[in-house]
């Protein structure tokens, strides 16, 4: 890493809820609404790239950890906000409050945790494990 990220560095991204983002079962009266696999890579796209200016070319950072309550739903056509905010880092691990909100409500809160990686050696563990 270039420097360690400030306790505080914050990260945000602002979507509005489309089709390809609602569960795959609304059917039957169920209403169309952000899945959680979404929110999460939204959450962890956000942090992500709230960390990306301090790495070096040849690094990124991986997801290693997630604990997240999805509280509240979020209708198609909603505007919801990510946010990732740094609160600690130890080593290549960096951690985040994660949390995303529409205009109504704060639909979910958690922490997640990423590790910072060197793409040749991450490579190399992929290559490793390659059947082809």
């Amino acid at each position: 890493m270039k420097s360690a990220p400030k306790i505080s560095t914050t990260g945000e991204t602002t979507f509005v809820v489309e089709e390809k983002h609602c569960i795959e079962f609304a059917t039957d009266g169920m209403p169309a609404v952000l899945s959680t696999p979404n929110l999460v890579g939204i959450l962890e796209r956000t942090a992500r790239q709230a960390i990306a200016p301090f790495l070096d070319a040849d690094e990124r950072s991986v997801g290693v950890e997630l604990d997240l309550k999805h509280l509240a739903p979020s209708p198609l056509g909603a505007k919801v906000t990510a946010t990732a905010r740094v609160i600690g880092h130890t080593g290549r691990f960096v951690d985040f409050q994660i949390e995303a909100r529409d205009e109504h409500e704060l639909l979910a809160r958690g922490v997640h945790k990423r590790a910072v990686i060197r793409m040749d050696g991450f490579a190399r563990r992929v290559r490793a494990k390659s059947t082809t």
